[in-house]
């Protein structure tokens, strides 16, 4: 590919965030005027600029029936483990043990990892406090996990998000990573020691 191109496909991967920043602008507005437009795409080049993070990469492509499958299971696995959170906050001897816990992904891909972060984290029971983007490894605060069994379920779970969304929206270089993965509810692999990096917290 000529430098050229690759400047054009560069400038082209910056649209969408830009984009997304202007509809920020005006959506904290509350309404859609050719001004508010106008000076939000102003602020989006400034902010752009003055903040300026390595270039997100696009993959070009999109899989309308894996976005549905990954919405749809994000849908049921927030609305289980809710049930499963509220059931521990009533309980009357509850006594938790809570884990800090790293998951390495397949992907390269800072979208991606940044997506399957945010999707991690708005189910209950679980956060992200730290990523390392160098080796795609997401660090999770973990509620309730009392085995490593548990504990490498949760890690396929995450995996399993991951690749949910590596079919709907990934680069064909991150689908060509996930061959070989088990999916979560596929025979247990053989026992590992599961990579955890706090002690138990009792509450």
């Amino acid at each position: 590919m000529s430098t050229g191109k690759e400047r054009l496909v560069s400038v082209a991967n910056q649209v969408p965030p830009a984009l997304a920043l202007v509809l920020l602008w005006m959506l904290l507005w509350g309404e859609f005027t050719w001004l508010n437009f106008v000076t939000g795409l102003g602020m989006a080049v400034l902010v752009s600029v003055a903040f300026y993070l390595p270039p997100v990469q696009l993959s070009n492509r999109v899989n309308p029936w894996f976005v549905l499958v990954f919405f749809v299971r994000l849908l049921i696995d927030i609305a289980r483990a809710s049930i499963d959170v509220a059931g521990l906050a009533f309980s009357p001897r509850l006594v938790t043990s809570n884990a800090i816990l790293a998951v390495h992904l397949r992907t390269r891909s800072d979208l991606i990892l940044t997506w399957t972060a945010v999707a991690t984290s708005i189910v209950p029971g679980s956060i992200v406090v730290d990523i390392d983007r160098e080796h795609s490894t997401l660090y999770l605060h973990v509620l309730n996990m009392r085995t490593g069994g548990g504990l490498e379920r949760f890690r396929r779970e995450v995996l399993d998000t991951e690749r949910r969304i590596i079919r709907a929206v990934g680069s064909r270089q991150d689908l060509e990573r996930l061959r070989g993965v088990v999916p979560v509810n596929a025979a247990a692999p053989s026992p590992t020691r599961p990579d955890v990096t706090d002690t138990e917290e009792q509450a």
